[in-house]
């Protein structure tokens, strides 16, 4: 059956980075786009200025983009609904909303993390909150939120076990500058786009330490490795990994100055505490909290996780840094 057009009335549940930067690019499609903030004084003040100067400051607003920060209007005549809501809030906003979603409307989540206790990835949250009749998909790959709204060339995967839905979602998202793709493993989508945060922190550290460039590469490849390993022990497909939300997301958090994950582990290789780096930023470092997630899933499917388990050490664990790779480079040896 062929895949209906774009979606043409758009609902954004968060006023973060992503949300507005998504906003920005709808309106400019012409497309309807409603946003909504779990704060109304502070989405008061993005409408105020045409300008989210707390997550995405230097960008104007399109005048066509609409605020609204009641719950019952939030989703008023969406036809898709975006999430973008950090993982670890999901579950207390869509509690919040869950009177107000319009049935049988989608909801693609631009979350990468995985809820702590539950172990749930973005798209089980909705679930599990709204019901398994709502349809769900996920919108991810390396997408910086600040490059997108320079409108750099950018690519991005709609992920959904419906593909019609997933080209929908392609359809709506695709511009000049980004290109999105499709995929049908959603469990791979959002496990990569969750663990790679876990790496890259650890990758921060590495710049932290300046323990060079040979020491970066190796972090990389063992840590997509480690991410592949669980994915395939939770049936997500091995080909995921090696793609743009995989590969490709991983090398972007790793590498990117502005990365809030990369950044935050590197100030801990400075010599920084924990608390010290998460207080340099006010955007959510989603790695940390999903350190500690992945770190469950890898105990409940019996899989190894070294750099997952040692970047865990350090943050919960007070491990000294050095003390953490030198383990990590003293493991009994083995083929790759």
């Amino acid at each position: 059956m062929m895949a209906q057009s774009q979606f043409e009335n758009v609902s954004i549940i968060g006023d973060g980075g992503m949300g507005t930067v998504l906003a920005i690019l709808l309106c400019e499609k012409g497309i309807t786009t409603r946003m909504w903030g779990h704060d109304a004084e502070q989405l008061a003040e993005i409408e105020r200025h045409r300008e989210n100067r707390k997550f995405l400051a230097g960008y104007g607003l399109p005048d066509s983009l609409i605020f609204d920060p009641r719950d019952e209007q939030a989703m008023v005549g969406a036809d898709l609904i975006v999430s973008a809501v950090p993982c670890q809030y999901m579950r207390r906003v869509w509690t919040r909303l869950k009177g107000h979603v319009p049935a049988g409307i989608p909801i693609v989540s631009v979350a990468k993390g995985i809820e702590n206790g539950t172990v749930q990835r973005p798209s089980e949250i909705l679930a599990d909150v709204l019901g398994q009749n709502v349809p769900r998909a996920s919108l991810s790959g390396p997408t910086i939120a600040d490059e997108l709204a320079r409108k750099l060339p950018a690519t991005a995967c709609a992920a959904a076990e419906d593909e019609n839905l997933a080209t929908r979602i392609q359809q709506t998202f695709t511009c000049p500058w980004l290109r999105v793709y499709t995929n049908t493993d959603l469990v791979g989508v959002e496990l990569a786009g969750a663990m790679k945060n876990v790496i890259a922190i650890a990758a921060g550290v590495i710049d932290g330490i300046g323990a060079g460039d040979n020491a970066k590469a190796a972090l990389l490849a063992r840590g997509l490795a480690e991410i592949t390993r669980l994915g395939l022990a939770m049936g997500a497909h091995e080909a995921t990994f090696a793609g743009l939300t995989g590969l490709g997301d991983l090398v972007t958090t790793c590498v990117s100055p502005s990365g809030r994950n990369r950044s935050f582990g590197e100030r801990i290789g400075r010599g920084q505490t924990v608390q010290q780096a998460q207080g340099a930023t006010d955007s959510v470092v989603e790695g940390i909290a999903t350190c500690e997630s992945v770190a469950a899933l890898a105990e409940q499917f019996d899989v190894e996780v070294p750099i997952t388990r040692a970047i865990y050490a350090v943050l919960f664990e007070n491990k000294p840094v050095k003390i953490a790779i030198e383990e990590l480079m003293s493991r009994r040896l083995r083929a790759e």
